[in-house]
């Protein structure tokens, strides 16, 4: 069983599983995953060495295949409300992780979040959405508008805090356009240069999707 540290858990190697687990793994995170399918683990097993075959959903047996290491477990067995919810709890009874758990219907959503997990559907959220999610710990959204720019909710990096938005020189350093702020569900959207960044504030900035990676990145 898996012993080192794992950044990501992967429950169900459906099609939206096996394509995030991939995909996870090329943008250069540790993964470990787990299906009942012999097969799909198989195809797991070809880029990552963390792959179990297992029906068994409980935490005891997460614990023993490394998810307890995790930083973040997704669920995705949306189709099947009865295992989604019981892999659900197995993880969140891990107590150390996220969860996000996936959904094809909104009644499941439901009940998986009042359970305590983060819900994402597959008919909404793509694949390639999530993994930007899970990659970037400071970007919290994004809508592409092309191949080159992009709308996206980022965390204020701490070394930031505290500054007046004019002493950040966000636009001049990074090409970004801050479109509104975001702090306890209030959205501003008349941005005065002499706002002070706060704990809690979120950035609703538009630029190339290569200086929003840039400014992400800062701490």
């Amino acid at each position: 069983m898996a012993k080192k540290k794992i950044s990501i858990g992967i429950v169900g190697l459906g099609k939206y599983g096996m394509a995030l687990a991939e995909a996870l793994v090329k943008a250069g995170k540790e993964v470990v995953c787990v299906d009942k399918d012999e097969a799909k683990v198989k195809k797991a097993l070809e880029f990552t060495d963390f792959a179990y075959v297992s029906e068994d959903l409980s935490a005891s047996t997460f614990e023993d295949m490394g998810f307890q290491a995790c930083s973040t477990i997704v669920v995705c067995i949306g189709e099947h409300m009865d295992t989604a919810i019981f892999a659900t709890l197995s993880a969140l009874s891990l107590k150390t992780v996220k969860v996000i758990s996936m959904s094809n219907t909104d009644d499941l959503g439901l009940v998986l979040e009042k359970l305590g997990a983060e819900v994402v559907y597959p008919y909404k959220d793509s694949v390639d959405r999530l993994t930007k999610r899970l990659v970037s710990g400071n970007i919290l959204d994004f809508i592409s508008l092309n191949d080159e720019l992009e709308i996206c909710e980022v965390k204020v990096p701490k070394s930031y805090l505290n500054n007046a938005i004019r002493d950040t020189n966000i636009r001049q350093k990074f090409g970004l356009n801050i479109i509104a702020i975001k702090n306890d569900n209030k959205i501003i959207a008349r941005i005065e240069p002499e706002y002070v960044l706060k704990e809690g504030d979120t950035l609703i900035v538009l630029g190339e999707k290569v200086n929003i990676r840039k400014f992400e990145a800062r701490r």
